[in-house]
């Protein structure tokens, strides 16, 4: 169930997904980038790291990604993701997003006796959709404490770049933004964790598979390629396994498409 959040927070907040496992198998799961930073609420889920196989925190930050991540889970689950824009991870942290990148952050070392509540309500199987508006209202007096001077520019180059679906050459940002490269890939980086260039790749990414949504064959591949911005087929295809470790025609034949960018291996 994924749920957007009201006007006046969809600066910050892309939108909230509702999930629930009522299996006992373990399940492999994979996080792929889309150009988010996000926080995992549960009030108590096994989930381990698929590499080092070290056990996540029940709910946890994550930072923006560069590629992907995967997990296990084992057992019984309901989790709220809340899926941030790049920058507001930033904005609650009060660290560069740089510096956590492709990190893993616990709920327990920066924000724990402001989100246990929600964890509670998880817990006693509280209705998601009222969770979901206490966490509104959380969101709402927070953000009435603690903004940046940066955030107006932050946010006006990013809505740009997704306006143009990604295909943005540096030169166009600094006619659009009057900042040299180097000065916006700086504050990118720290507010977003990632620069310009990046991000306009994830959101092309991004792009191209919202047109597979449409259905694709092995004959229009290469047209939707080039409707997305990519020069040839290839360059997609490396594109495709960098950020999400597969290719378009093993992502077409994933079954359980979690979310936008989580699914089930």
């Amino acid at each position: 169930m994924q749920i957007s959040p009201p006007k006046h927070l969809a600066r910050y907040i892309r939108h909230y997904i509702f999930l629930e496992n009522f299996q006992e198998d373990i399940k492999s799961l994979r996080l792929f980038t889309d150009g988010s930073s996000g926080l995992i609420l549960s009030e108590d889920m096994n989930l381990y790291s698929g590499i080092s196989e070290d056990r996540m925190p029940v709910s946890f930050f994550y930072g923006t990604l560069n590629g992907y991540k995967d997990f296990s889970s084992k057992g019984k689950f309901s989790l709220i993701a809340v899926v941030f824009q790049p920058y507001f991870l930033n904005i609650l942290l009060k660290t560069s997003a740089k510096d956590i990148r492709n990190q893993i952050v616990s709920v327990e070392d920066v924000l724990m006796n402001k989100l246990e509540v929600f964890q509670e309500k998880l817990f006693n199987k509280e209705n998601p959709l009222t969770i979901i508006k206490d966490l509104n209202i959380f969101f709402t007096h927070f953000l009435s404490e603690r903004m940046h001077s940066d955030h107006h520019l932050i946010t006006a180059t990013q809505q740009y770049l997704l306006q143009n679906k990604g295909s943005v050459t540096s030169k166009h940002l600094q006619y659009f933004t009057g900042y040299s490269e180097r000065h916006l890939e700086r504050k990118f980086e720290y507010h977003m964790g990632m620069s310009p260039k990046k991000y306009g790749n994830i959101i092309r990414l991004h792009y191209f598979l919202s047109l597979m949504n449409y259905g694709i064959d092995d004959k229009n591949m290469t047209t939707l390629s080039y409707e997305a911005g990519y020069s040839d087929q290839s360059h997609l295809i490396r594109e495709f396994k960098n950020n999400i470790g597969l290719t378009p025609k093993q992502y077409l034949n994933t079954e359980n498409k979690m979310a936008v960018n989580f699914i089930e291996l």
